[in-house]
């Protein structure tokens, strides 16, 4: 790496942030991501302070001929965010939010957490929709669709996109929206960081909140699917008003009554997409489905909603691997099949999940974002998390073998992008995720990034 140190003296005085190589103090820490198991070292790190630092880095990096990996929040199970003996551009002090309350927009930069944004447009009663961790990156989650608990009124993150500031593989910042490169815009709402580093968003917001309905009760799974089957009829009536998720995990801690430490539960978490009173009287009935181990029901600041499964992934301490796929329908087959395999689930720290899809999510065409079809009306998510590094095959093993039990349910073999393992299956999952969209796509990178710089992501082959 002599050609890279002596490539660095020309851009390190006009640097605004901080370049790290392997030898330097705090190198480890720059390079360590949300999951535990991803350990890879970049021939450079460069947190990068603002856009004329993201500039000198992808250049440095296409100068060089060395990959770029793109860390936004670092949230990505596949550790997309690193990459070994390449460039980390690293955006995690590019974390400003801008709020134009009348214009109902917020201006985001590319290596702010989603904890940045509510707390911001929040400060108005606004909001765009997010995800359900709020130490996840803004870029990663947006990038590859964005599904979270407001989906029902106002779509995924990506239908609230606007307009975004791009440096492309050829070190030029450019901006993507309805009047400049919309070819660009198009292709961001959905086909992941393939086409260069966003370094600003721009979101449309929603009146929401301050306080909003959050329903939280608790089934054990030993008194049988019932429940679950009743969310499920009343999400067909219900779904265009109501963001939710059935999560399969395990009941400990003193939140829980002690007779159920260690047992297998599933929680129906819904949000209500509107005024919080009418939420908490439409959504009483699933409280009232039988014998509840627990339950976390109320209305509470859309704030604390939005970092409530804060603690079940804090970063660093876990090892996870993630798998999702789309679901046509939800069969009586498919909920036995997520009981069994919530039953199986190797660690006490697993979750898995069954999440709702219609609303304004369902509205949109398949052409109309690179996302595609919105006609699945189902996701279910296995969610391998652990401690011990020997565990790891088992834990692999029984997100593997319960997504692949999972096909026969699936929509088309399509896959939420931002739970896709690490990678191993290769481009299969992201050509049939996009389907129709992506020779478009294939089109779009090979204008922006022929060379297929930007390619630590679910990778999108440039093609003429």
């Amino acid at each position: 790496m002599e050609d890279l140190a002596r490539a660095l003296d020309p851009i390190s005085e006009g640097f605004g942030g901080t370049l790290y190589q392997p030898a330097d103090a705090g190198f480890d820490a720059a390079r360590a991501v949300w999951n535990a198991m991803i350990d890879r070292r970049p021939a450079l790190i460069a947190r990068c302070k603002g856009v004329d630092d993201v500039i000198a880095a992808v250049k440095l990096a296409v100068d060089q001929n060395l990959p770029i990996a793109i860390r936004g929040g670092g949230h990505n199970v596949a550790g997309h965010a690193v990459c070994d003996d390449g460039v980390m551009i690293d955006l995690s002090l590019m974390r400003a939010v801008t709020v134009d309350a009348e214009a109902r927009m917020a201006i985001v930069e590319g290596g702010a957490l989603w904890s940045d944004v509510d707390k911001a447009t929040q400060a108005h009663g606004l909001a765009t929709p997010g995800g359900l961790i709020s130490e996840t990156g803004v870029a990663g989650l947006t990038l590859s669709g964005g599904i979270g608990w407001l989906r029902a009124r106002h779509g995924l993150s990506i239908d609230n996109l606007i307009a975004a500031d791009v440096v492309t593989a050829d070190g030029v910042l450019i901006r993507a929206s309805a009047d400049q490169n919309p070819d660009l815009l198009w292709a961001l709402k959905g086909g992941g960081g393939n086409f260069g580093v966003v370094v600003r968003f721009e979101f449309a917001l929603h009146p929401i909140g301050p306080e909003v309905m959050f329903a939280a009760p608790i089934y054990a799974l030993d008194d049988g699917p019932g429940p679950i089957r009743a969310w499920r009829a009343f999400l067909d009536v219900h779904g265009d008003h109501v963001g939710s998720l059935c999560e399969f995990s395990t009941a400990g801690g003193e939140d829980f009554p002690e007779e159920y430490w260690g047992k297998r539960v599933y929680t129906l978490a819904c949000v209500y997409n509107g005024n919080a009173a009418e939420g908490e009287a439409l959504l009483q009935p699933l409280r009232e489905l039988g014998a509840m181990v627990a339950d976390f029901s109320g209305r509470m600041d859309y704030c604390d909603v939005q970092q409530l499964f804060d603690a079940l992934m804090p970063s660093g301490t876990f090892r996870s691997y993630w798998k999702s796929r789309y679901l046509t329908k939800l069969s009586d087959e498919m909920i036995d099949l997520a009981v069994k395999n919530a039953i199986d689930a190797p660690s006490d720290n697993t979750l898995s999940s069954l999440w709702n899809f219609g609303g304004a999510t369902a509205q949109v065409p398949t052409g109309a974002t690179a996302f595609g079809d919105r006609s699945m009306g189902w996701m279910y998510s296995l969610d391998g998390v652990w401690s011990d590094p020997a565990d790891d095959a088992a834990n692999i093993a029984w997100a593997r073998v319960g997504w692949t039990a999972s096909e026969p349910f699936g929509h088309h073999g399509r896959v939420y992008l931002n739970f896709p393992g690490h990678g191993e299956d290769g481009d299969a999952p992201t050509r049939a995720s996009f389907g129709s969209n992506y020779q478009r796509l294939a089109k779009i990178k090979a204008k922006y990034d022929p060379a297929n710089r930007f390619r630590f992501n679910q990778n999108i082959a440039p093609e003429v």
